[in-house]
């Protein structure tokens, strides 16, 4: 039996990590710990679990847990996953990773301290671009592209056109962090078919600068931005054009397109569809996902298979640093009005 704590059951939790771990054989949720007590005895009631707690530390600290989930805003990821994993147990940890490069390094030297031990610490992927994702990567593998030149990804919503709109947590760096929009997202996907990148040069707007925080009621900057636009450079040699927005009204939708010598590859984020062309080709086609290389969220039941078999999750907190580094190399772009090469410096 695998016995299992969770820090912060809000949406993503209840919606998907706690129905994964229900249909898991010999796993149980054994305590939960949310901001609140009546929060918490609400998903207890809601999901049978037996135990609730407001001190995240005493769940770590248990006796009787194996794993801890943490569904909490990234600006507790590192404290929490760095104090499961000291305290001997596995950690999965919902994206974004932290809020900077450097609480990312230091998750990640716990979580290799702990491998030695056995322990697992996983991250929680995007579902978007899973569904294609074997495929996407056997493609790939099997040279559809020729040589790598260029990477186009589009990340566009309205989320934030109204500049009326109370602060969303998003959108508190406090809480957030470098995060920004779905570009972690997107490029954890990227570097998953494509490869890390090597250099980051970035534009940033925030075009409302100031919204009022609905907790306190006073006017806060914003400092996460609204507009992105980027270009990098891939160890594999393409270069890459990335947008990401919050105030764009009737965008088309979203995707990441890699071209190369040989063909092209669409993958549309929403519908999971994706379109190639070779040589000739005319245009691009529907290529279907192979039945057996369909995707499905598999989450709960990756981390628990890892913990029972002594295996790397993935993603793992290593592929969470890259991702991390990229979205706050793009904001030192920013500021500095230069290109960063990555690794960040201070690494």
């Amino acid at each position: 039996m695998i016995r299992i704590g969770i820090i912060g059951a809000g949406g993503i939790v209840k919606t998907r990590h706690l129905p994964g771990l229900k249909a898991q054989q010999d796993v149980e949720v054994v305590a939960v710990c949310n901001r609140s007590r009546e929060s918490g005895e609400a998903v207890a009631r809601e999901w049978g679990i037996p135990e609730v707690m407001t001190d995240w530390r005493a769940l770590v600290a248990r006796d009787d847990l194996d794993a801890v989930f943490i569904g909490t805003w990234p600006y507790t990821h590192a404290e929490m996953s760095i104090a499961t994993l000291e305290a001997g147990k596995h950690v999965f940890c919902q994206a974004r990773m932290a809020i900077s490069a450097e609480e990312a390094r230091a998750m990640e030297r716990a979580a290799a301290l702990a491998a030695r031990r056995r322990q697992v610490a996983m991250l929680c992927p995007p579902p978007n671009g899973m569904k294609g994702d074997r495929f996407m990567r056997r493609l790939l593998a099997d040279g559809y592209l020729g040589l790598p030149r260029e990477v186009h990804a589009a990340g566009l919503s309205s989320q934030n056109l109204d500049p009326q709109a109370p602060l969303h947590w998003r959108q508190d760096f406090d809480r957030q962090g470098y995060n920004t929009l779905t570009l972690g997202m997107w490029v954890e996907v990227i570097h998953r078919w494509m490869g890390r990148h090597t250099k980051v040069s970035a534009c940033l707007k925030t075009h409302t600068p100031a919204r009022r925080n609905p907790e306190s009621g006073e006017l806060q900057v914003v400092r996460i931005a609204e507009s992105v636009s980027i270009a990098a450079e891939l160890a594999n040699g393409a270069i890459g054009s990335y947008r990401f927005s919050g105030v764009a009204r009737h965008a088309p939708p979203n995707t990441i397109s890699l071209y190369g010598t040989e063909g092209t590859l669409h993958y549309n984020l929403e519908t999971d569809e994706i379109r190639g062309g070779r040589g000739g080709d005319s245009e691009t086609q529907v290529l279907p996902i192979p039945p057996e290389l369909v995707r499905e969220w598999t989450v709960e039941a990756d981390f628990i298979q890892a913990i029972r078999e002594g295996t790397s999750p993935e993603p793992s907190f290593s592929d969470g640093v890259l991702y991390m580094e990229f979205t706050e190399a793009v904001y030192c772009s920013a500021a500095e009005c230069r290109a960063i090469t990555l690794p960040l410096e201070d690494a």
